[in-house]
């Protein structure tokens, strides 16, 4: 490959200038739990999930077949209140109008004390251990923790009182009285027992869970009959009080019409009344009487009418209407005369002898007029009085006739007053011996409010535990703390697992995923050895991807250094395959191992203690004294050499940078393995003097903040880092795991890969 010995080539006049560092982009931090990010962990992690969702059902159905098992009995009713129309029995049957808080009520009467003490007489529940604690506390002494404590604390006793004590197990509760007794067992039936209202229906369900199925049946039976019964004679203790008070009222009443009745007969008596004949009589003779009485004051008036128009001396025509024929002859002759005067004056004057003896025949007239008038005026004014009279006998007749009327009638109004009275007593009387009668007979075909619709049957699968309920819960609680596992670990889980976190936690690119070899893939052969032995392998693939990433950037380095954070990484084993790999594509390819401190192509190239890099930096060995070639391509290395303890400043000497510069026209790529870059300084000073440094990261392995922390150095050193490669990558794992850049790995390219 060289053709010419390196003492022929001009030394090299100046120092190589080293090249700026790459800018490294920032850290993307990833965007969060996404959808696709969320599936991607659950594909990854997959048995966690699998493994909680089989271990919580199984636990939770071993723990429900070790609990004892209850069973529910149901009986259903049909409430069916019956209608009470009586107004006179309101106060005592109320029509209620069925509402939710009614059928709540009669859910709570179903699950009252006194049913529940009742169930617990019929059934002796009082001895029963599910419902009577006395019981249990009872048979404690004879378990074996208690005579284990026991006899602890009676070999106790004779060393120390106070520890036995101490030891000693409290002793068992007595029974409580009988009363009490059946008072707990009464409320522990009712915590067994559950009444509900089905929704907007009559209809009411009552539930009875117990260990025993036949108890649980017997007394869900139980409580439904005694509600029934308990109504149906709530009802007939109603109508029997109805009745009582209707019968009271009944004597009441008919005492109270007694009582009216022998008045009414009194005040007939006392007034002298005859039913429909002494009022009737009365009231023609005041009819009568008023009549007279009406005419008489016409009369009166009529005859003071005339009187008082005698008396003011009318004309003619009033003294005929008044039927005096003689005072109306005076009348006229005294008008003759009074115009015959008149006449006389007017033409012989007032002295005339004619005229004084008319005027003597007019005061004579006059004369004449005067005592007829007065004559008249008298016999009218008997006639007034005569008329006035009959008026105040009338008047008088009539006041005697309307006293008497008057207390007839008052007579009469208290007597219709006390019938009006008897009457409605009787009518009422009546319809209180009618409703009675209804009362009596309703006792006869009363029915309860409630009917039982169906009785409940003896239940053959327990109501607790509900094994496939327990266990779809476990499932589901299984799930979700598997969830919350797979979530923990991939907080916890600080490592990289693709090329997708080498961009987010360290803004470099990744340029390829090395597979991990497995012993049964590998065979007899060596890791490094199989980018040879295997070139149509995804590992060999792995080599070249990672060969045209370095060739692809905008200057392709010609001086490479392959490093790591820290040891183990597989930065040898990629730097040979690599390297190997570059050679078998016909490039002329020089590896140099600059880990002084743990030199390995010695190793793998089968050179130990060979003169390497380390001489011909201090000046004893030839550059084409240490070039050797492979054995198993055209690959050109040069081993570590001696060690050499100072070997930082080797590195930092001109020798150093005259070594890559005089390579540099021989090989087209030149490969340094480098010490890890965290621990040792020599990477950094060789990756100062590289083209580009490749950092080496173990899949799944390498903790973050160490990459990031040995990342930080190179960069510090001005290394131009250009990329990472993920090393020891499990394909099957990866493959798995949902990341973008594991489609690699999917069967669909077995096609172009031969193992």
């Amino acid at each position: 490959m060289l053709d010419r010995p390196v003492e022929s080539r001009p030394p090299s006049d100046r120092k190589p200038q080293l090249r700026a560092p790459a800018p490294v982009a920032a850290p993307i931090e990833p965007e969060g739990m996404t959808v696709t990010a969320l599936l991607a962990a659950l594909r990854r992690r997959r048995f966690v999930l699998v493994l909680c969702a089989l271990l919580f059902p199984i636990a939770a159905y071993i723990a429900a077949k070790q609990l004892t098992p209850r069973y529910t009995a149901s009986a259903t009713l049909m409430f069916e209140p019956t209608d009470y129309a009586a107004r006179e029995l309101q106060s005592i049957l109320r029509d209620e109008t069925t509402t939710d808080a009614v059928l709540a009520s009669q859910a709570d009467i179903i699950r009252s004390l006194p049913v529940a003490r009742r169930i617990v007489r019929q059934f002796d529940l009082t001895n029963r251990e599910e419902f009577a604690w006395w019981v249990a506390e009872a048979k404690r002494p004879e378990t074996l923790k208690y005579r284990w404590l026991d006899a602890i604390a009676r070999r106790v006793a004779t060393l120390s009182p106070s520890l036995a004590d101490m030891i000693a197990p409290e002793a068992p509760v007595p029974r409580p009285a009988d009363d009490k007794a059946e008072t707990a067992a009464a409320e522990a039936v009712r915590d067994h027992m559950l009444v509900t209202v089905l929704r907007n229906s009559r209809v009411l369900t009552v539930q009875f869970t117990s260990e025993d199925p036949q108890l649980a049946t017997d007394a869900a039976n139980l409580a439904s009959e005694l509600y029934i019964s308990d109504q149906l004679e709530a009802k007939f203790n109603a109508v029997r009080r109805a009745n009582e008070w209707l019968d009271g009222r009944v004597a009441q009443l008919r005492k109270e019409l007694q009582t009216t009745e022998s008045r009414i007969a009194e005040l007939r008596s006392q007034s002298g009344l005859v039913r429909g004949v002494s009022a009737g009589l009365a009231t023609e003779q005041v009819s009568k009487i008023n009549t007279d009485l009406i005419e008489a004051r016409n009369l009166l008036a009529t005859a003071e009418a005339r009187l008082n128009a005698a008396k003011s001396g009318g004309g003619g025509a009033d003294l005929t209407a008044l039927g005096a024929s003689n005072l109306t002859a005076s009348r006229a002759a005294r008008d003759d005369a009074r115009r015959e005067l008149e006449r006389l004056q007017a033409t012989l004057g007032p002295n005339h002898p004619d005229v004084r003896a008319a005027r003597s025949r007019l005061a004579e007239t006059e004369r004449a007029v005067g005592g007829e008038t007065g004559r008249v005026v008298q016999a009218l004014d008997s006639e007034a009085r005569a008329a006035r009279a009959r008026v105040v006998s009338l008047e008088s007749a009539l006041k005697t006739q309307e006293g008497r009327l008057n207390q007839s009638q008052g007579a009469e109004i208290q007597v219709a007053a006390l019938e009006r009275d008897a009457e409605a007593a009787r009518s009422l009387l009546r319809a209180v011996l009618e409703r009675s009668q209804q009362t009596v007979s309703q006792t006869a075909i009363e029915k309860p409010d409630a009917r039982i619709l169906s009785a409940s049957t003896v239940p053959v699968i327990p109501s607790f535990p509900k094994v496939s309920l327990f266990v779809m819960a476990a499932t589901i609680l299984g799930v979700l703390f598997g969830l919350l596992v797979i979530w923990f670990l991939e907080q916890a889980d600080s490592t990289i697992r693709s090329g997708e976190e080498v961009r987010a936690a360290l803004g470099l690119p990744c340029l390829a995923l090395v597979p991990m070899l497995k012993r049964g893939l590998l065979g007899r052969h060596k890791v490094e050895d199989y980018v040879v032995r295997k070139p149509l392998s995804p590992f060999s693939e792995s080599m070249r991807t990672l060969r045209a990433a370095l060739w692809l950037g905008t200057e392709p380095p010609r001086v490479v250094v392959i490093t790591a954070a820290r040891p183990g990484e597989g930065k040898t084993t990629t730097s040979v395959a690599l390297a190997r790999s570059a050679a078998m594509n016909g490039e002329r390819v020089l590896l140099i191992d600059c880990d002084v401190r743990q030199p390995a192509l010695g190793r793998v190239f089968r050179c130990e203690g060979a003169p390497g890099v380390t001489d011909l930096l201090l000046g004893q060995a030839l550059l084409e004294r240490i070039i050797r070639r492979d054995h198993l391509s055209s690959l050109d290395y040069i081993p570590a050499g001696a060690a050499e303890i100072h070997s930082l400043g080797l590195f930092m000497s001109e020798a150093m940078a005259g070594l890559l510069d005089r390579v540099r026209r021989d090989y087209d790529l030149i490969i340094l393995d480098a010490p890890p870059a965290l621990a040792m300084a020599d990477a950094r000073v060789v990756a100062r003097l590289a083209d580009a440094t490749l950092l080496c990261v173990r899949w799944r392995d390498t903790p973050r903040s160490v990459v990031r922390n040995s990342l930080g150095l190179l960069e510090e050193a001005h290394a131009r880092v250009v990329g990472a490669a993920l090393t020891q990558v499990d394909a099957k794992v990866h493959g798995r795991s949902g990341y973008a850049d594991a489609e690699v790995y999917h069967p669909r390219y077995g096609g172009y890969f031969r193992e």
